[in-house]
């Protein structure tokens, strides 16, 4: 504690009484002063007052940012005021852990887990996204390549230089996050150090805070005031990765196993043979359109006018439910569940899919020899190899489909044209074999502004007549203001698909056509105003009575809407259930099948068309 300090005289001896040597607690703070000297010619070490202030400022600036950080939600309907009025357990025990430790130990510590903070903040404004688009979190492990469709999706719906902009954005965002949280947690370390017998106590009181908090269990706003969020979300987040890594060993044993894979081709769907199948796929097509009290009316308007053209012409149908492994986005996912009879819920697992050898439904109907597979996939615009897998003679996509009208955001071709394209192309053909089709329509996809409008089939030519019906069309970004709007738009896309679904099957449709049209999922969480369900109807429309018998054990609604009590399957269930129906039965079998339909559909009566 003492030295001497010794002014040499002109003799040699030495002068002065001894002086005492300050501890670094007694030594003024100076270090925003110096830090201001450099940086604008001393003017802060001449004000010692303004010096004090800014360090002051930037410790709460730094402090305030850090305890944002660990408190962000990771959903934007929890992004609330409220949200913040909590105490997280997870900065308490670092703020402990960095008082004990000495000098460098100190600041690797916060170094490190600044750039943890900041990378655990990048996943939450992640998490934000998925949440708002696909009602789930983002997985570290299976979804970085969907962050190239939404670039796409942004391009084709908004423009490039909307693309260009949230790709800067987004990159800015990574790059700034972390150094900013390494920043802050390093100045408030060094800070906490100067004043540790303060910052001691500080630390003692909230820890006893939050465990007096989480004793009694107290909220605010309806949540802990003692929170865990972050360490909550890092458990969730290693338990979703080790499942991730797992996860294709799983799926690879699920798709080993294939009930009809040694099934002779003739004994493989000779329920239908001679029969054209439509399986055709209405973009976010979901229960919502259905039941909704806002769009129920105007959709079931449009249900029941399809019901009573297709009655006239001779046709019956029956509905269900099927759940969909995704919501508000992911269509091909979907397609593939259907079509393969396995859970594809993540982009890994469509990929290893796809990869292999697994029999399609479509693959199924061409090894009978009995149909020629048929593609119609407007929404894809270059190379799709998955084609050959899915088991298809032929593909057509946008550019396949001779189309020449406009885009209408994300949407190539409208479904209108889509349809009278495939009859040109496929379905009108003379002399030709039967046709298995997966058809895609596509105008239902968001972000559901511009949208096409029905015009006379007659007036379709190449396309052309589209343009000036785009050019009237709304502005996307305008309609996405307001998700009251967002919800109009999209109940209006759903009437013109399903018109210009009904108005094909008026048109070209015969007594050996049967149809399959489903929705692929639920619209997106503003749509669906945070309904967890993921529920889409399905439906069979025949001529042919026997089609209909075949199904009847299903306990499927008579008419083009299912009832709110019809059975619920998994989507991956379909393909098998379908296969069994459709193959070979016991007559007797068939026989009280078809006498228990004929009952249930007089007891319904011809007006349940729903």
């Amino acid at each position: 504690m003492w030295r001497r300090s010794r002014t040499q005289c002109h003799d040699g001896r030495a002068e002065g009484p001894p002086v005492p040597h300050p501890t670094p607690a007694q030594l003024p703070d100076t270090e925003g002063a110096s830090t201001g000297a450099r940086g604008d010619g001393g003017r802060l070490r001449r004000h010692p007052g303004v010096a004090r202030t800014v360090t002051a400022g930037t410790t709460f600036l730094a402090a305030a940012l850090l305890l944002t950080a660990l408190l962000l939600p990771n959903q934007l309907d929890q992004l609330r005021p409220r949200a913040f009025l909590r105490l997280p357990a997870e900065g308490i025990v670092l703020s402990a852990a960095l008082l004990v430790l000495p000098g460098r130990a100190r600041r690797v510590t916060a170094a490190l887990a600044g750039a943890g903070l900041g990378l655990l903040t990048l996943v939450k404004c992640l998490d934000m996204g998925f949440y708002s688009a696909l009602q789930r979190p983002f997985d570290l492990v299976l979804d970085w390549i969907l962050l190239d469709d939404a670039a796409d999706y942004v391009r084709e719906s908004f423009g490039r230089t909307s693309e260009v902009l949230a790709i800067a954005g987004a990159l800015l965002l990574v790059a700034t996050v972390p150094a900013v949280t390494v920043l802050a947690l390093v100045r408030v370390a060094e800070r906490m150090a100067r004043r540790r017998p303060s910052a001691g106590r500080t630390t003692l009181v909230l820890a006893v805070a939050w465990v007096t908090c989480a004793t009694f269990g107290l909220q605010a706003g309806g949540a802990p005031v003692a929170s865990t969020l972050d360490a909550q979300l890092v458990d969730d987040r290693v338990r979703a990765v080790r499942a991730g890594l797992a996860d294709a060993r799983v799926f690879t044993a699920q798709a080993a196993v294939d009930a009809f894979e040694n099934t002779p081709p003739d004994r493989l769907l000779t329920g239908l043979r001679g029969k054209d199948v439509l399986f055709t796929f209405v973009e976010s097509y979901g229960r919502t359109a259905i039941e909704d009290p806002a769009m129920a009316r105007q959709v079931g308007a449009v249900l029941q006018e399809g019901a009573a053209a297709l009655d006239a012409a001779g046709f019956a149908a029956r509905s269900g439910w099927l759940r969909s492994p995704v919501l508000g986005a992911g269509s091909w996912m979907c397609h593939a569940t259907l079509l393969s009879g396995l859970w594809i819920d993540n982009q890994q697992r469509y990929r290893n899919l796809v990869s292999g050898d697994r029999t399609t439904l479509n693959g199924y109907f061409r090894r009978t020899g009995a149909w020629r597979t048929v593609g119609v996939v407007p929404g894809v615009r270059k190379a799709w190899p998955e084609a050959r897998f899915f088991g298809l003679d032929r593909s057509y996509d946008a550019t396949h489909l001779g189309y020449r009208g406009p885009y209408f955001s994300w949407t190539p071709v409208p479904d209108q044209f889509t349809l009278e394209a495939f009859d040109r192309l496929e379905y009108g053909r003379k002399n030709r074999r039967p046709v298995m089709a997966e058809i895609v329509l596509a105008s239902s996809h968001q972000p559901w502004a511009p949208l096409p409008r029905m015009v006379d089939w007659k007036d379709l030519g190449d396309g052309s007549v589209f343009w000036p019906i785009r050019k009237a069309g709304k502005d996307p970004a305008e309609v996405w203001k307001d998700t009251e709007r967002v919800r109009t738009e999209y109940r209006v896309s759903i009437e013109y698909s399903l018109r210009s679904l009904f108005g094909f099957m008026r048109r070209h449709a015969h007594r050996n056509t049967v149809l399959v049209f489903l929705g692929d999922h639920q619209p997106r969480p503003e749509v669906v105003a945070g309904s967890p369900r993921r529920d889409v109807p399905v439906t069979i429309v025949a001529h042919d009575p026997a089609v209909l018998d075949r199904v009847s054990g299903w306990g499927w609604t008579p008419g083009l809407k299912p009832a709110a009590d019809a059975p619920i399957w998994a989507m991956d269930k379909f393909r098998d259930r379908f296969l069994t129906a459709f193959g070979p039965q016991d007559p007797s079998a068939a026989q009280a099948s078809r006498k228990a339909t004929v009952r249930r559909t007089n007891h319904a009566g011809s007006s349940s068309q729903g």
